[in-house]
């Protein structure tokens, strides 16, 4: 069986490893990059470090509004499809890339297979929100990461294909951060110690491209009381440059890092603010305080089980929490026990013997 796989974005590279070295026990896999991260630190680093195969095509989309850059990989992929005549196309998460691998892939009446289904965050003010209603309502599969996953599909009606299997982020995590503690230096080059920080990302558009949010922001980590590790994504760069908007000295803004790097950073916090889903993840399975600079979150779980609190962007609030915060002693399973990828490449080839023996 031929299986087309599609990623674009840093937690899509990381999920795939896992998945590819799954998949291709069993299958052809023909790996498409979008290209909708493109700066070697968001894109190729991950393909180095994690030992993802080389993309078979590389679309080199670039950088540009949600409906260009949806539009662009939709055209590019509809080619690759008509050449490659896959049996099935994998998506995953909430990117451009998703919707337009889901577009494409309907269209031409090729089963789709999504990993990361069913997460919602109940505000389609937010362009991903968007694609996850899309992609849902046109997959033939649905992996959950959660059991809330399952229960918000259930609610639209999506229910004989639907399989909770756990977390791929998770399995990566697992496999990875041995290695990550062993390789990575970036403590030492960075001089920091264990606890004595706190980790910050920042990417997201309703953040980056909102000047009120974003000086909300800058002013709340300028007053945070303790020293902070921020690896800044290009937009944000471009989007404190725009704002002219500078930080204090408790302040370190670098450049950002591979995954191996990130992963140490998000383990030796003392806590995590972030507007990332990828990162709010990360966090619970590190077990480190997370204070989401968000107004909603999809990762609801995290919330729940009190490891995650969403705190906006209003100084009082966040500072106040940064304080305060403290996750209680309960640190349960919610993201399955790190065997989604044998679990998803079970499932799909089982769907697809199913299919055959129908014909």
């Amino acid at each position: 069986m031929k299986i087309i796989s599609i990623v674009g974005a840093r937690p899509e590279f990381i999920q795939s490893a896992c998945v590819s070295r799954e998949l291709r026990k069993k299958h052809k896999e023909v790996l498409v990059h979008t290209g909708q991260h493109y700066d070697y630190l968001m894109s190729q680093a991950f393909f180095d470090e994690i030992g993802l195969p080389s993309p078979d095509y590389n679309l080199e989309v670039g950088s540009g509004s949600h409906a260009r850059q949806t539009a662009d990989i939709l055209t590019k992929l509809d080619d690759i499809l008509l050449i490659e005549k896959p049996d099935c196309v994998v998506i995953r998460g909430d990117t451009n890339s998703t919707l337009a691998g889901v577009i494409a892939a309907s269209k031409l009446n090729i089963p789709v297979a999504h990993i990361e289904a069913g997460e919602r965050s109940f505000d389609k003010r937010m362009p991903e929100e968007i694609n996850r209603l899309a992609a849902d309502r046109l997959s033939d599969l649905h992996f959950c990461v959660s059991q809330t996953a399952v229960e918000h599909l259930a609610k639209e009606g999506i229910s004989n294909s639907v399989h909770w299997v756990g977390d791929v982020m998770y399995d990566a995590m697992l496999a990875n951060l041995p290695l990550a503690r062993e390789k990575s230096k970036i403590l030492s080059n960075l001089e920091l110690q264990a606890k004595s920080y706190a980790l910050v990302t920042v990417h997201r558009a309703a953040n980056t491209d909102d000047d009120v949010r974003l000086r909300n922001i800058v002013d709340i980590l300028n007053n945070a009381p303790e020293p902070i590790v921020f690896p800044a994504h290009p937009r944000t760069v471009a989007a404190l440059k725009r704002c002219d908007l500078s930080f204090s000295n408790n302040v370190r803004l670098i450049d950002p890092v591979g995954y191996f790097d990130m992963m140490v950073l998000e383990e030796n916090a003392r806590m995590i603010a972030t507007d990332s889903g990828g990162v709010q993840r990360e966090a619970y399975f590190l077990s480190i305080p997370c204070l989401t600079l968000r107004d909603e979150t999809e990762w609801l779980e995290t919330v729940q089980v009190g490891w995650n609190r969403l705190v906006g962007v209003e100084s009082h609030q966040v500072l106040s929490a940064w304080t305060d915060f403290a996750p209680p002693q309960e640190h349960p399973l919610i993201f399955g026990d790190g065997t989604a990828s044998n679990q998803i490449t079970s499932i799909i080839s089982s769907f697809f013997e199913i299919a055959d023996q129908k014909v």
